[in-house]
């Protein structure tokens, strides 16, 4: 799996239908950690189409939110990615809102993380230090079965991840944490001097 798109072209990209901050934090955070996945798991060389694959995962949800991963396509082919990512991107949706289901291991770590990293970015809203950097996977699971907490984090959709790997949620909950470390000081100070 190669990128098709440059890094910078992909920014741009996300950039020319995301205005909104928060949308924006989640496109770089989902980036991050699926560049943290791609080390982790030993596709090194993979490492960029990991990262443009979860910073281009939402292209189309603050313009088109009833046609999630429906318009993407269309929005990705006018910039040229590639049909390969194009399938990628557009698996993280699979049950929802995409019959693309994801095959490659990329893309169930992105269909399991995605939603995922939701849930634990609100719980670290909720801590003193609002930070994952002292989250522990206990806590998470505290949060993670209170379904009044973070709701529109779907707990299906995150078991299911976990079930598509053959990991034990623990174990999702455990890598996707240390994922989001990996990131959160670039992707916090990138935030900074964000402009919409």
């Amino acid at each position: 799996m190669t990128s098709q798109i440059t890094r910078e072209k992909a920014y741009a990209l996300l950039r020319k239908y995301n205005k909104e901050p928060f949308h924006i934090q989640h496109a770089l955070t989902v980036e991050g950690v699926m560049r943290w996945y791609a080390r982790e798991l030993g596709y090194d060389e993979e490492e960029e189409y990991w990262g443009i694959t979860g910073l281009l995962h939402d292209i189309d949800f603050e313009l088109y939110p009833d046609q999630h991963c429906v318009k993407a396509p269309e929005l990705l082919r006018e910039a040229n990615v590639g049909e390969d990512m194009i399938y990628s991107i557009c698996s993280h949706g699979y049950g929802i809102c995409s019959e693309q289901e994801p095959k490659h291991e990329m893309e169930k770590v992105l269909f399991a993380a995605d939603e995922l990293t939701g849930l634990i970015w609100s719980a670290a809203l909720m801590r003193p230090s609002k930070s994952v950097m002292d989250m522990e996977v206990k806590s998470l699971k505290k949060k993670f079965k209170d379904k009044k907490f973070a709701a529109g984090c779907s707990r299906d959709v995150i078991r299911q991840g976990a079930e598509r790997l053959d990991w034990e949620l623990d174990q999702l909950f455990e890598k996707t944490i240390l994922a989001m470390r990996s990131c959160e000081a670039k992707v916090a100070q990138f935030m900074e001097s964000y402009q919409a």
